[in-house]
């Protein structure tokens, strides 16, 4: 078995490939979007607390 043959997966290399991309950017996802909204959330909460205190 090559690595030719490996990265072919028997023909079906396309959906193979395309199912693991896919599961990567979902991963990633999952870890940095809550850790966008938390800084989009402390940002707007201060915002308001610095509005409050005016």
């Amino acid at each position: 078995m090559t690595l030719a043959n490996f990265f072919h997966m028997g023909g079906y290399a396309f959906y193979v490939w395309t199912s693991y991309g896919i599961t990567a950017a979902v991963l990633l996802w999952n870890l940095f979007a809550p850790i966008v909204l938390r800084k989009q959330l402390l940002r707007e909460l201060a915002l308001k607390q610095k509005r409050a205190q005016r």
